[in-house]
């Protein structure tokens, strides 16, 4: 069982991983101007509903949009927090 709880925080580990990365490469490509490309807008799919929820909360600064560090801190800030979750789970079992 306690192999069972560490695959699945592991695997939640990468997903928001690749996550985060998916919001880096979303970022980059709004500076290059690739968001109009099929991945742009495959990417722009997956990533803006989770950063419209921080861009309805925070309003762009001038030309700069904080809302992707935001959101991209507090995903960490959720990935940091499995730990202590995992430990109790293992310490129920």
């Amino acid at each position: 069982m306690e192999l069972f709880v560490n695959f699945i925080f592991n695997l939640i580990r990468y997903l928001a991983l690749g996550y985060f990365f998916a919001i880096l490469i979303y970022i980059v490509m709004s500076w290059v101007g690739g968001r109009d490309s099929a991945f742009g807008e495959f990417l722009g799919s997956i990533v803006e509903p989770y950063i419209g929820i921080f861009r309805n909360i925070i309003p762009p600064i001038g030309m700069i949009d904080l809302s992707p560090i935001v959101a991209i801190f507090l995903l960490n800030l959720a990935v940091r927090g499995l730990g202590p979750v995992q430990q109790w789970i293992m310490g129920l079992l």
